[in-house]
């Protein structure tokens, strides 16, 4: 498997908790792999007995080890320890503009000089992989850049080491550059490559391929079965791949793109949307992946929005190209997976009664929120309260179709000069004491 395969098995492992040790066993082509604790092992293990792993084609099979720890040189299988390399991880916390190779060139540069950069947008976030030519520089560069702010009061630093030993770039464009050979094209011609993609261990970036679409799928699934604790909901299967869904049977007279995109941003960040002039009661939406995408054809089939129900399905169109009636969203601070992807997963549901909001002024009360949401329908009960010292509100509405109506409607707007989230909730009442 040699060095590609070990970082192959750390992007299958990675998205169910820490790896602390990885032993690649050649002669028996099999590896034995230690997770930091023993939840993320049986959740990594329950999930791969539903879903069948594969590494560049073949099937891979796992169990458990009579091991019960390993002993090994290489204790940071992951590359995120202080063991120093060239190669950095870079991951960019709170990302309200967007960060393109230039910008971390500036940043970066003053520490030595930068071979190569590629940035790639993962659940985790927004990584970078930054190649110096030596390796102090990179030392240097972690230690006074390590939990910093690129702009004021946001886009905060994470920086670890890499575990690869060199990047291999294809296209110099926004999004990759080889400063040492400055010819590379922009972009691909003709045909898709099958260039690797990076596995998370030093971040996956997508590749023009068929082997990094399928690995990037995998982690995304692993995400979302860490999230729903090992399993997936039933109904998902894990292995769609079409990320654009068409929408039809839309009050076109109701309907914009903002508010498709308050409804679908629920379940994966929006790339794109698309209104179909030809027939207005009809919308292309392009989400993140297809594992995002399955999610927002399973929870809103047939959902009530402006008193007409909902048809979602898979388009046949693999994306949306971009064009003067097309609306974009993928540098949208309003995508609701670029952080702790995890959490906003294990939040998917189809549409309930009860909305919960967030984000809100500490000086609001029940009755500002009130006066925000009852254009939508009858409220049944509100419950305004404090999380980790931000206040919070559940709205129960009488029907879902209100619900929905007033998340559409009001998710993003600005209440008290907060800029207010909505989302559903699955509590089914609101208790008093709770």
């Amino acid at each position: 498997m040699g060095r590609s395969g070990s970082n192959d098995l750390l992007q299958l492992f990675q998205p169910f908790g820490v790896i602390s040790k990885l032993v690649m066993l050649r002669a028996k082509n099999q590896a034995l792999l230690q997770m930091q604790d023993i939840p993320s092992a049986i959740s990594a293990l329950q999930f791969y007995t539903n879903v069948q792993p594969t590494i560049r084609g073949r099937n891979v099979y796992v169990q458990f080890s009579s091991h019960q720890e390993l002993t090994t040189m290489e204790q940071n299988a992951q590359g995120r320890g202080d063991e120093p390399n060239r190669i950095l991880l870079v991951t960019v916390h709170h990302m309200l503009y967007p960060i393109t190779v230039e910008v971390l060139h500036q940043v970066f540069s003053p520490y030595g000089f930068v071979e190569k950069i590629v940035t790639f947008q993962k659940s985790a976030g927004f990584q970078a992989l930054i190649q110096y030519q030596v390796c102090q520089s990179a030392v240097s560069a972690r230690t006074s850049l390590q939990g910093r702010n690129i702009y004021d009061g946001c886009c905060q630093l994470d920086i670890q080491f890499s575990n690869l030993d060199e990047l291999q770039v294809n296209y110099n464009n926004d999004r990759s550059r080889d400063f040492t050979n400055p010819n590379l094209p922009s972009e691909q011609k003709g045909r898709s490559s099958h260039q690797p993609g990076y596995s998370d261990a030093g971040g996956m970036y997508p590749a023009n391929g068929a082997t990094a679409a399928a690995f990037s799928q995998m982690a995304n699934a692993a995400a979302i079965a860490a999230a729903f604790g090992g399993g997936l909901p039933p109904g998902i299967t894990g292995t769609n791949d079409r990320c654009t869904v068409l929408v039809s049977n839309l009050n076109s007279d109701r309907i914009d793109e903002d508010k498709l995109f308050n409804l679908f941003s629920l379940y994966g960040n929006i790339v794109r949307i698309k209104l179909l002039r030809n027939k207005p009661d009809h919308a292309l939406v392009q989400l993140g992946d297809g594992f995002q995408a399955e999610l927002a054809v399973h929870f809103l089939k047939g959902a009530m929005l402006f008193g007409k129900h909902l048809e979602v399905n898979f388009s046949k169109h693999p994306n949306i190209t971009q064009g003067a009636d097309t609306h974009e969203y993928m540098n949208s601070n309003l995508n609701r997976f670029n952080r702790n992807a995890a959490k906003n997963y294990r939040y998917c549901c189809s549409p309930t009664r009860m909305i919960h909001l967030s984000t809100l002024p500490q000086d609001i009360t029940e009755e500002e929120i009130v006066s925000h949401l009852e254009e939508h329908g009858t409220i049944a009960n509100t419950k305004l309260f404090e999380m980790n010292g931000k206040k919070q509100a559940l709205v129960q509405f009488e029907t879902e179709e209100q619900a929905t109506e007033a998340l559409v409607c009001k998710h993003a707007t600005s209440l008290g000069g907060s800029i207010i989230r909505i989302s559903f909730s699955q509590l089914q009442e609101i208790r008093e004491n709770s």
